[in-house]
């Protein structure tokens, strides 16, 4: 049996290895097991797009838009989206 393809985003794959500083999934693993918690690469992802979801969630109540998992998985996994909730989170670094 084939593997499924999986989620294929209208707007691309979001990265956050491209971004000044900014580590991919595998390194992020390599750095949290080297400093002691036991991780792979696709525990990285799903712990980041847990993140993603939940700030989603809050912003989608905040501006009164739908909260059902489907809008949620879809706003979250959306590059755009996560983008730019790097580029707030670097302005209380600059």
């Amino acid at each position: 049996m084939s593997m499924p393809k999986g989620y294929k985003s209208s707007h691309g794959y979001a990265t956050v290895s491209n971004i000044q500083g900014g580590l991919g999934y595998r390194e992020i693993a390599e750095r949290m097991t080297s400093e002691g918690d036991r991780m792979n690469h696709s525990t990285a992802r799903n712990v980041f797009l847990s993140a993603m979801r939940k700030l989603a969630r809050e912003l989608c109540k905040m501006y009164g838009e739908e909260t059902t998992e489907e809008n949620i998985t879809r706003i979250s996994n959306d590059p755009r989206f996560q983008s730019g909730i790097v580029d707030i989170l670097k302005e209380d670094y600059v």
